[in-house]
């Protein structure tokens, strides 16, 4: 790596993980790698002051990744004006990619028609992909919100965050009852059933339930059942945030008002109908439910996730359930924990059987409330990088060498995020 070409915050930033890392070379190696390669390898400022970030071996920006690739740097943003431009940038493109399509989760630098055209859903040729996910529309309200309270700096809730607001709004109004009320179908013909929907586009039956319906996972997985919990939880958290942007920034009570009353529905709906009732663990959280009483039980590595409920703000690490779910989705019980010679962890259907992936190992260590377990869970993410000195997106619980995505800046960062917060060195936001 090229030190020269990195500003000086970030040196610095590498320097103090560095000099609290002294007794582990491998791990501050890492560290650097990992935190300045979302910056060297998928960033690219656009003419109009926007910015573009592409997910790393796909050329194309997912709404969710982009919001979590740049997330390690909002600690430089509050001292770095440089890097305020370059979150404002980003959550500007953000938002005007919503406007432009609310139901799309990934798109092209430019309207060059590249992805994937001939799906049967309403593309269009900025759009890369248009599978709807509720998180697709979370990341950039959270974005939004992170960098306010990280910097105090509130030029970037311009009149497109309020149009977008608006619009993240009525999606999810609509997408309360999707059998009845939503314009959205999506099918791609010849493909695994993880990557269309049944029912000619509009995805299993759901009847209302206050939650909001979503069509795919953060995996870009289709739902099996379409309200899909973590997901929603993550729509509560964020609606609070709109809630108070509304209030202490944009001065407009009846923004604040609406976000307030959908976040009651879709909390209660989680509530009533997002619970089951396990046997052995006793009240969990679900993965995905319908209204008619169906669960599906498990979870998947990519946030959010259930393992990420603290993490998210939905609910405290200490409580209850969570805690109960977080036994089960770290058992055999979760069809998607894998263990090996190698490691323990999640995985997910979106990549092979027995693989775990780094962002879930991450998570785990972000969540966990033993320090004995974030120690264990940060040398597992050391001892797995292949010696390649990066993360990867899945890998084989038995051979780290033996990996998917070589290059996924997600990944790399959600590591330098957790690798800061073991040096104390995280994210501090302003009350």
């Amino acid at each position: 790596m090229n030190e020269t070409v990195l500003p000086q915050s970030m040196r610095g930033m590498i320097e103090r993980v560095q000099q609290k890392l002294t007794n582990r070379p491998k791990l501050a190696a890492m560290f650097e790698n990992c935190f300045s390669n979302t910056y060297l390898t998928t960033i690219r400022k656009q003419p109009d002051e926007t910015t573009f970030i592409f997910t790393g071996d796909i050329p194309a920006m997912w709404l969710r990744d982009s919001a979590c690739q740049i997330r390690p740097y909002l600690t430089l943003a509050r001292e770095d004006e440089e890097f305020y431009k370059l979150i404002k940038g980003l959550v500007e493109r953000q938002l005007q990619f919503i406007l432009l399509d609310p139901y799309a989760n990934a798109f092209n630098e430019e309207a060059n028609g590249a992805g994937h055209q001939t799906d049967k859903t309403d593309m269009q040729p900025s759009v890369w992909e248009r599978k709807y996910e509720i998180d697709s529309l979370c990341y950039p309200l959270q974005l939004s919100y992170l960098l306010w309270k990280a910097t105090g700096k509130t030029d970037h809730f311009t009149e497109t965050f309020t149009k977008a607001a608006e619009t993240i709004l009525e999606v999810w109004k609509t997408e309360q009852d999707h059998e009845s009320n939503s314009p959205y179908t999506f099918e791609r013909p010849g493909s695994p059933a993880i990557d269309t929907l049944p029912r000619e586009g509009k995805g299993s039956e759901t009847v209302p339930a206050g939650m909001t319906w979503s069509g795919f996972r953060p995996s870009d997985d289709s739902c099996i059942y379409g309200y899909l919990v973590p997901s929603n939880m993550f729509a509560t958290v964020v609606l609070g945030y709109l809630k108070e942007i509304s209030e202490k920034v944009l001065n407009d009570p009846t923004l604040a008002q609406s976000a307030s009353d959908l976040c009651e529905e879709i909390e209660g709906g989680i509530e009533s109908y997002g619970i089951y009732h396990h046997e052995t663990f006793g009240p969990i959280y679900a993965y995905e439910t319908d209204g008619f009483g169906n669960v599906h039980l498990m979870d998947d590595a990519n946030v959010p996730s259930l393992l990420s409920i603290p993490y998210l703000g939905y609910r405290d690490a200490n409580d209850p359930i969570y805690q109960n779910t977080r036994k089960f989705i770290l058992s055999k019980e979760n069809p998607y924990y894998f263990e090996g010679s190698a490691a323990s962890g999640i995985g997910s259907p979106h990549t092979p059987e027995g693989y775990i992936w780094h962002i879930a190992l991450a998570m785990q260590g972000l969540t966990a409330s033993d320090p004995a377990e974030k120690e264990r869970i940060l040398d597992l993410l050391e001892a797995t990088d292949a010696d390649t000195g990066l993360m990867h997106e899945g890998f084989s619980a038995d051979d780290p060498s033996r990996f998917t995505r070589p290059w996924f800046s997600w990944s790399n960062a959600i590591f330098s995020e957790f690798v800061m917060e073991q040096c104390e060195l995280g994210l501090k936001i302003k009350s």
